[in-house]
């Protein structure tokens, strides 16, 4: 094998950075910079920003964003479940309602536990 047949390798790797490293150059290089307070205000983290590492935080934004997931998730399984239906028989649906009640359990122990009030 001779290295000639890596130059499309070579090629892609090249142009790979160059789409992914230039605009943030350029942008950078050409981008305005004018800060303001607005511009450096918490954006959706719970904390303020260019603090002490190992500050205390809020653990009830993490707790929303992972409840966020589990149900966004379970809307992902249910289009493609829903489609599919009547090829996969009775034996899909209950598979389905099985799933879905796992899930009902557990938001309906979050929602007691109180980890949807926002205070």
């Amino acid at each position: 094998m001779s290295l000639e047949q890596y130059l499309p390798v070579l090629l892609f790797i090249l142009v790979g950075l160059g789409v992914g490293v230039a605009p943030q150059v350029l942008g950078y290089l050409l981008g305005p910079k004018r800060p303001d307070a607005a511009k450096n205000s918490p954006y959706e983290c719970g904390f303020e920003a260019f603090e002490d590492a190992r500050m205390k935080f809020d653990v009830r934004y993490y707790l929303v964003a992972i409840l966020f997931i589990l149900f966004d998730l379970e809307i992902a399984f249910l289009f493609p479940w829903a489609v599919s239906l009547k090829e996969i028989g009775p034996a899909g649906f209950w598979a389905m309602m099985i799933f879905l009640g796992i899930l009902v359990v557990g938001f309906v122990y979050e929602w007691k536990k109180g980890a949807l009030d926002w205070e």
